[in-house]
């Protein structure tokens, strides 16, 4: 079979790194995770990773008002660290080339992000795992995940979260909740879905940049998106 995408941005939240744990990092997961990121790496495919660090620390909503917001979410992007090292770690031990790059620096732990270094690294095969967000406050890993694909030239963001798509209602609280297939950016935004936030919809529109949203409660989805089969919902500029 033939990849579908060839270069693609993977954001991992960071509650799916925890588990059934609910915090910290679950190892086996973990694992279970990256050997699909080695799966699709030994078939040709470039990957670049964004990841959360919501398993740790949530920004501003962990701050609850109490921590002044951007040192909240300077800790958030902490806690993004943490996970990448992990997931290093779990990738090198695969046998994957990987590197680390953050966008607040500290060399003594990783690369300070670059994007042409960025490329050069996904040209040579290497996994190139992204802390820290943007390195902004007031903006999430969904947003910074957006961007750095449109920085890398992706093909598609796939988003891998705890629910396997986008529904019009919240499916923990409504079982007839319906899952879309597919949306437009426009519809996104239009009905309040907030599957990512705004910030990430709308940047994700204005460059053209299809997201797929789905499941990580299946790494396999992972590979099976890069196949091009149908998994989760695909948000895109039109829908034919």
């Amino acid at each position: 079979m033939e990849l579908k995408y060839k270069r693609v941005l993977l954001k991992v939240s960071g509650e799916a790194l925890a588990g059934n744990r609910h915090f910290g990092l679950d190892i086996d997961v973990i694992r279970s995770v990256c050997s699909v990121i080695k799966k699709c790496v030994d078939a040709g495919a470039e990957i670049g990773i964004v990841v959360g660090g919501g398993n740790f620390w949530r920004g501003v909503k962990d701050g609850g008002g109490k921590i002044e917001r951007t040192r909240a979410d300077h800790m958030g992007m902490l806690a993004t660290s943490i996970n990448a090292l992990a997931l290093a770690d779990a990738l090198e031990k695969m046998g994957v080339d990987v590197r680390v790059q953050t966008a607040i620096e500290m060399r003594a732990i990783a690369e300070p992000y670059v994007r042409l270094r960025a490329c050069r690294h996904l040209e040579k095969g290497r996994v190139v795992i992204f802390g820290c967000g943007t390195g902004n406050p007031y903006f999430s890993t969904d947003t910074a995940a957006i961007l750095r694909a449109a920085e890398i030239d992706a093909d598609i963001v796939l988003l891998a979260k705890n629910v396997d798509g986008v529904y019009d209602s919240d499916p923990a609280k409504n079982p007839d909740a319906h899952r879309y297939e597919a949306l437009s950016y426009d519809e996104m935004l239009q009905k309040h879905l907030l599957a990512m936030d705004l910030t990430a919809t709308s940047l994700s529109m204005d460059n053209s940049i299809p997201v797929l949203l789905f499941a990580l409660s299946d790494p396999e989805n992972i590979y099976r998106a890069l196949m091009g089969e149908k998994v989760g919902t695909l948000v895109t500029g039109s829908i034919d």
